[in-house]
C-alpha cells in the first residue's frame, strides 16, 4: 500500500494511464485503416525531432524536445502520404521508407550530439527505450493536455473519422475532405507517440499504439465498443506495468507496459468469444464430429437403400471397414440423437445398427444439401 503514496510511482502510473488512453483510442483507427506500421514509423521518426529539439534548446528542455518530435513525426507521416499518392508505392512500402529515412537521420543526429561534448546531453539516449521514472508532475499536465486535445478531436469528428476508416471511397463520393481527415488522424497518432516518448521510448512506442487496439478488436464488433475497450486495455496495461516495475528492483517500466499490453493481445487472441483461437479450435472439432456423424449416417442410409429395406441392420464392423476407421463414437452420438438404434441380427452377436424414421429424414436432408452444393 505504501507504493500508492509514493510520489514518483504516482507520476508514472498517471502518465502510463494517459498514454494507454490516447494510444488505445487513436490506435483503433490505425488498425482499422490497416496501417499498423504507422505507429512504428511515427515513433522512429520522432528521434530526429528529439535531437533537433535538444540542439535548438541547448539542453534537455522537455517542451522543445516534444515539439521537435511532433514536427518530425508529422513530417514523416506527410512524407509517407506524398510517396503513396504520387508514386506506385503501396502504403506499407511508403511507411517502411519513411521509417528508415527518418530513423537513420535521428541516429546520425544523436551520434553528433554525443560527440559534441555538451554536458547536457547525458541521458538523451533514454528516449530510445524510455525513462518513466524521470516523469515530473509538470510533464503530466502536458500529457493530459495533449490527451484531451486528441480525445476532443475524435469526439468532434467521430462520424467523419469512422467513415474514412471503413470506406474512404464512399466518404470521398459524399464530398468529405478525405485527405485532410487522413492527415488529421495521422498527426493525432504522432501526438500519441509524443506522449509516450518519455514513458516507453521510440523503439517500443509502436507496440503501445497497436497492441490495445488489436486486443480490443477481438472482443468488439462495433467501433464505439472497440475504441472504449482499447482505451481501457491501454490504461490497464500502463498502470499494471508501472506497478510491477515499482514492485521489482531494476525492472524497466516501459518494457513492462508493453509486455502487459502484449499479454492482453495474447489472451484476447486465445479466448475472445467467437474469434479466439480456442473457440475456433472447439468449433472446428465440433464440425469434424458433425461431418463424421453425417458420413456414417448417410452410409447407413445408402446400405438400407441398396438392400431396399429401411430397417436394414448394418453390422458395425462393416461400417468401420467402409470408412477405414472406427465409427463407434459417431454411432453412439447418432444413437443419442435418436437417428439410429442398436438391433439384434441373429445368429450374429456382433453390434448392428438400423436407421430410425428421424435418421432417415436427417440422412435425406444431408444428401439433399450435398446435392445442392455439388450442383
Amino acid at each position: 500500500m505504501d507504493l500508492l503514496f509514493d510520489y514518483t510511482i504516482q507520476n508514472v502510473a498517471m502518465g502510463a494511464a494517459l498514454l494507454g488512453i490516447i494510444s488505445g483510442v487513436l490506435g483503433s483507427f490505425a488498425v482499422l485503416r490497416k496501417q499498423s506500421l504507422l505507429g512504428d514509423t511515427l515513433s522512429h521518426a520522432a528521434l530526429p525531432g528529439v535531437c533537433l529539439g535538444f540542439i535548438i534548446a541547448g539542453t534537455r528542455d522537455m517542451g522543445a524536445i516534444l515539439a521537435g518530435a511532433l514536427i518530425t513525426g508529422a513530417a514523416a507521416a506527410l512524407f509517407m502520404l506524398l510517396l503513396t499518392r504520387n508514386s506506385r508505392l503501396k502504403t506499407d512500402s511508403g511507411l517502411g521508407t519513411a521509417l528508415s529515412v527518418f530513423f537513420a537521420l535521428g541516429v546520425v543526429l544523436l551520434t553528433f550530439i554525443q560527440n559534441s561534448g555538451n554536458a547536457s546531453q547525458g541521458g538523451l539516449d533514454s528516449f530510445l527505450f524510455g525513462q518513466a521514472a524521470a516523469i515530473l508532475r509538470s510533464d503530466l499536465w502536458v500529457m493530459g493536455g495533449v490527451t484531451l486535445v486528441a480525445l476532443g478531436l475524435v469526439a468532434a469528428f467521430w462520424k467523419e473519422f469512422k467513415l474514412v476508416s471503413f470506406d474512404p471511397v464512399f466518404a470521398r463520393s459524399l464530398g468529405f475532405p478525405v485527405i485532410a481527415l487522413e492527415v488529421t488522424l495521422t498527426v493525432m497518432i504522432a501526438l500519441a507517440v509524443v506522449v509516450g516518448l518519455q514513458m516507453v521510448g521510440v523503439v517500443l512506442m509502436a507496440a503501445m499504439v497497436i497492441a490495445p487496439a488489436v486486443a480490443a478488436r477481438q472482443w468488439a464488433s462495433r467501433l464505439e465498443t472497440m475504441v472504449l475497450l482499447a482505451a481501457a486495455i491501454g490504461m490497464a496495461s500502463g498502470i499494471s506495468g508501472a506497478v510491477i516495475s515499482a514492485m521489482g528492483r531494476g525492472l524497466a517500466t516501459g518494457p513492462l507496459i508493453i509486455l502487459a499490453a502484449s499479454a492482453a493481445v495474447v489472451v484476447s487472441l486465445l479466448i475472445a468469444p467467437g474469434r479466439g483461437l480456442l473457440w475456433e479450435a472447439m468449433r472446428q472439432a465440433q464440425n469434424r464430429k458433425t461431418l463424421r456423424g453425417q458420413r456414417v449416417l448417410t452410409t447407413l442410409y445408402r446400405l438400407a437403400a441398396h438392400h431396399d429395406n429401411p430397417d436394414y441392420p448394418a453390422e458395425e464392423a462393416m461400417v468401420d471397414a467402409y470408412h477405414g476407421v472406427g465409427t463407434t463414437r459417431a454411432l453412439k452420438r447418432l444413437e443419442a440423437r435418436g437417428h439410429i438404434k442398436k438391433v439384434q441380427h441373429a445368429p450374429e452377436a456382433t453390434p448392428h445398427w438400423a436407421l430410425t424414421p428421424s435418421g432417415i429424414a436427417e440422412a435425406e436432408r444431408v444428401l439433399a444439401d450435398l446435392g445442392k452444393q455439388e450442383g
